[in-house]
């Protein structure tokens, strides 16, 4: 009989299915991931209108040219061939820009960099499109390019602003404070792509008042439209920018040089108007990480501790100023590190090059400072003869301690705790010295390196990035919450762009409302703005929007009930759909409350304010800081220079997990692209001149450049200030692993490696 029972137990137990997913904390799928995987999630390349038109832009050739003449004639009258725009054509501000308007919609007089846009074709198929464009003949006078930033201090202008973009000079403590060790570095960081998956493509549907519609893969769909509409000479209200499938954004997106040429295609040819850029016209057309030049100084007792870091900082700008000015705010703040150091003087400038444009890209500033302070912090080892996490953590910053730029560290900040997890961290078993194991050489299963050569390193990495915007940005986003019929919607122009949000406002809204069916609207800009798709804002601000609406709708919800037990709303609460109070006299579901009725709610979320840096880089410019730490495992063939990354240990302070599996996600990936920036990712522009841009001769890590990647601790010390008490997660990993790749190669090697992404020459060792 006993076993009878049991069997129908089983039987009867097996039919029930495990609760699905919900509310914060949980690992709830997006709601685009079947669509993707199956292929009809609709990305902008696949966009299409009745009458379409194709477009096509002219770059140009030179890195720096005078524009003698533009001819247009040939182009016009080809078969097909609808209209022809350049700089004549733009009826409003002719220049654009993000972070500074500089940077022209066409170019007029002189052509300042590769790739630039001289005039843009519509015509009825993308081939004559493209053979249009060509045929416009451009009359140049060449001229000599400055490629070389240290050389546009001295150089003619190139712009009408002048070559200097900004100028920070920080000084901290005492300037004739000296240390007992004395270790110095030069150290060069390459031209890193944001190397989207999907190439930009756009559509421009022209609108019977005479406005215009874009539908684009933006991430700042509010941004773009503010400057189509100068632009075009428009209204704000006649330039609508609807959001469509972003195909992932490693960097902001910034490529206005495809968006506004078809505009004004539409706006002139009356027709919808398409722009699907090849791989080649998306690394022309936007923006890179900045190329970097630093030297450093740094002074420590005989301990180890840190007493003074000098440092030169010069960031390649490119062409035009673009996001720069935020750059190096970024770079000379956190050039130290997260460490303590009493004593900092820091000069930093941005400068315009004739190379191609430097925008945002993941940690820009702070990627290119991290490797540089991290090889400090492993000279500074090597020269007291100490372990090279030990100088570390005898260094470490922690809350309450004081930026070099005066500020304090309020937000918490283990980096003590992060480095301790990765040090002790069971290092990855040495591989066999056997045929079947060639693989794990560096160079993969057919590498022609003997295993005799290969040495292993360990290194480390500690990094720092900030979140939101800083020096005074007003960082703001609205949201609007609607239920009705036990269902919510969610409206808020944050962009989803692989980071999570529309995921997390459906947690936000199940764990306030008790609501499973959640909805998140897609974005155009008939609703309110929410800002840029960068720097773990949405999760901070615009999450924090949601949250406020869903608690706004839930006091709506729970009002009348509260008034008709004689209660306040605080002594009720909601759980698994379910309403109840803390004595259990009232038990009622979540759709029995709402009794058909609708309720809404909007509201804003805008973090405490920033300033700027003043003249001596002095004030508190960041919003909060997010760290990170990572130990490399690294195998170096010194004969041949080969390096294969076996192992990347990951400790991160992340204030609390809202989706474990996207935040797992989110560090892997931010891992990856960080291991790019460390070894193959350098697009190179000599004499200004991209060369190969492509994604043959731009070298992106493939799953089999890949390594095993070990988050071993998630800190979860909330941010008081932050909604959720969550720190942004995708930026710091990218900051933090070239510094740890490159610790590891030099923990193998004995060679300084100062330069990144790191060349196999550097990596050789002579005389073995």
């Amino acid at each position: 009989m006993s076993n009878e029972a049991a069997t129908v137990q089983t039987a009867e137990a097996a039919p029930e299915e495990e609760a699905a997913p919900r509310g914060l904390g949980a690992s709830l799928p997006a709601a685009d991931t079947r669509a993707k995987t199956e292929g009809t999630f609709p990305y902008a390349a696949d966009l299409w209108a009745e009458g379409l038109l194709w477009a096509a832009v002219l770059r140009s050739p030179h890195p720096h040219a005078r524009i003698k003449s533009i001819d247009t004639t040939h182009a016009r009258e080809m078969p097909g061939v609808r209209a022809v725009v350049t700089h004549e054509d733009v009826p409003g501000t002719p220049v654009l820009g993000r972070g500074k308007a500089d940077r022209p919609v066409f170019a007029s007089e002189v052509v300042r960099h590769h790739g630039e846009p001289l005039a843009a074709v519509a015509a009825d198929h993308p081939d004559t499109a493209r053979m249009a464009a060509a045929a416009v003949i451009v009359e140049y006078e060449v001229l000599d390019p400055v490629t070389d930033p240290e050389q546009a201090f001295e150089a003619e202008p190139l712009h009408p602003d002048g070559n200097l973009i900004r100028h920070i000079p920080l000084r901290h403590g005492d300037a004739e404070a000296v240390g007992e060790v004395v270790v110095e570095g030069l150290y060069r960081i390459g031209r890193q792509d944001p190397a989207p998956i999907g190439a930009e493509a756009g559509l421009a549907v022209p609108r019977p008042d005479g406005g215009v519609e874009l539908y684009l893969a933006s991430t700042d769909p509010h941004g773009d439209r503010d400057t189509a509409a100068a632009a075009f000479g428009l209204q704000q209200d006649q330039v609508k920018v609807v959001v469509t499938g972003v195909p992932g954004a490693t960097a902001d997106r910034e490529d206005q040089s495809f968006q506004l040429p078809l505009g004004l295609l539409a706006l002139k040819t009356g027709c919808p108007v398409k722009l699907a850029a090849t791989r080649e016209e998306s690394f022309l057309g936007h923006t890179h990480r900045h190329p970097t030049l630093l030297r450093y100084r740094h002074h420590a007792d005989a301990e180890g501790k840190l007493v003074k870091v000098e440092a030169q900082i010069l960031l390649d700008a490119g062409a035009y100023a673009g996001t720069s000015s935020e750059a190096l705010a970024a770079a000379v703040a956190f050039a130290c590190g997260p460490y303590v150091v009493p004593n900092a003087f820091i000069e930093g400038w941005a400068v315009r090059t004739n190379n191609p444009p430097s925008g945002h890209v993941r940690g820009e500033g702070a990627m290119q400072v991290c490797a540089a302070y991290e090889a400090q912090m492993d000279k500074l080892a090597k020269k007291l003869g100490l372990d090279p996490a030990e100088v570390r953590l005898r260094n470490v910053m922690a809350t309450g301690d004081v930026l070099p730029t005066g500020q304090t560290v309020t937000c918490p900040a283990p980096v003590a705790e992060l480095l301790e997890a990765v040090r002790d961290f069971p290092l990855p078993p040495l591989p066999k010295d056997t045929p079947e194991d060639e693989w794990l050489l560096p160079g993969g299963p057919e590498g022609a390196g003997e295993p005799a050569a290969v040495r292993r390193g360990v290194g480390y990495g500690l990094g720092m990035v900030h979140m939101l915007g800083a020096e005074g940005a007003d960082e703001v986003s609205t949201a609007t919450v609607r239920v009705q019929n036990g269902v919510a919607t969610v409206l808020c122009a944050a962009v989803e762009t692989g980071q999570g949000f529309s995921t997390l406002a459906r947690q936000i809204v199940q764990e306030t409302l008790g609501i499973d069916e959640v909805h998140v609207v897609p974005v155009d800009t008939d609703q309110p703005p929410a800002g840029a798709g960068c720097r773990g804002r949405h999760t901070w601000v615009s999450g924090g929007a949601v949250e406020r609406a869903a608690k706004m709708v839930r006091t709506q919800l729970l009002q009348p009930l509260a008034h008709k037990f004689g209660m306040s709303t605080e002594l009720l609460q909601i759980t698994d759909g379910k309403i109840t109070s803390y004595d259990g006299v009232l038990s009622t579901t979540v759709t029995e409350a709402m009794d058909g009725k609708e309720l809404w709610a909007t509201a804003q979320c805008r973090p405490h304010p920033t300033e700027p840096l003043d003249d001596a880089g002095q004030g508190d410019a960041f919003v909060g800081i997010s760290f990170c730490a990572i130990r490399a495992v690294v195998d170096v063939d010194i004969e041949l220079g080969s390096v294969r990354v076996v192992e990347l240990a990951v400790a991160q302070d992340v204030g609390r997990v809202l989706n474990p599996a996207q935040l797992a996600a989110r560090i892997e990936a931010g891992v990856t692209q960080g291991l790019g920036a460390a070894l193959t990712e350098n697009l190179r522009t000599p004499r200004g001149l991209i060369r190969h841009p492509d994604l043959t001769g731009y070298a992106l890590p493939t799953a089999l450049d890949a390594p095993d990647i070990r988050i071993v601790k998630l800190v979860e010390e909330r941010d008081v200030v932050a909604p959720f008490g969550a720190k942004s997660v995708s930026a710091v990993p990218v900051v933090t692993s070239p510094a740890a790749i490159a610790s590891a190669v030099r923990a193998a090697t004995g060679r300084p490696v100062n330069r990144l992404p790191i060349r196999p020459q550097a990596a050789v060792v002579t005389g073995n």
